[in-house]
């Protein structure tokens, strides 16, 4: 065996810079944020590591890689708001014909069009303070997907929404205070006294 043929390795790899996996951005990322990562190095692997920034990663593959179904959203925020991950075109839920997934681009690794190798907007990020307070606020940031659909509200009661309503009978009084008696209005409009 030659000393050439030790050194290689045999087959794909995603290399990432110690700089990078040193930094307080890289730090605080959390499980999920790093199962992320991975799932999306892994597409580029998928891609002969090029088309960086046209990369598509669907919520079940995500979710088949072990990032809880609940997490993903969370997660994606996190690596996006630390600088490791962009959203090159928005995704949308809906029907076969309507659904597609978020395309996305590895800050890190070389993309078309690019001088550089990559644009390590992660580098931006100083303290592990600073790292810490955008992991948090960016998981905790509600998503803008739950806008009310058709111009309605929605509903968060405990109740179901589509259960019906109980139907009350014309012989509902309400109790006045002073001991009055109710006033009913008869269809053609003349009051009587109950």
């Amino acid at each position: 065996m030659s000393r050439s043929s030790a050194k290689r390795i045999p087959g794909q790899f995603a290399p990432r810079l110690v700089e990078m996996l040193e930094s307080p951005a890289f730090c605080v990322l959390t499980l999920s944020g790093r199962r992320v990562l991975d799932r999306v190095e892994i597409e580029l692997g998928h891609h002969g590591g090029n088309e960086n920034g046209r990369l598509p990663v669907t919520y079940d593959q995500f979710q088949e890689y072990g990032v809880d179904r609940q997490a993903i959203g969370p997660a994606i925020r996190e690596v996006v708001a630390l600088g490791f991950l962009r959203i090159t075109r928005p995704g949308r839920a809906g029907n076969a014909e309507w659904r597609r997934p978020n395309l996305f681009r590895l800050t890190y690794r070389h993309s078309k069009g690019e001088i550089a190798h990559g644009t390590n907007e992660w580098r931006q990020i100083m303290t592990l303070e600073q790292a810490a307070a955008i992991s948090k606020a960016a998981r905790s940031a509600k998503s803008q997907k739950t806008k009310p659909q058709c111009g309605k509200t929605p509903s968060f009661r405990g109740d179901s929404p589509h259960r019906k309503q109980p139907i009350h009978g014309g012989e509902t009084h309400t109790t006045a205070h002073g001991g009055e008696t109710p006033t009913t209005i008869d269809i053609s409009g003349r009051e009587d006294a109950a």
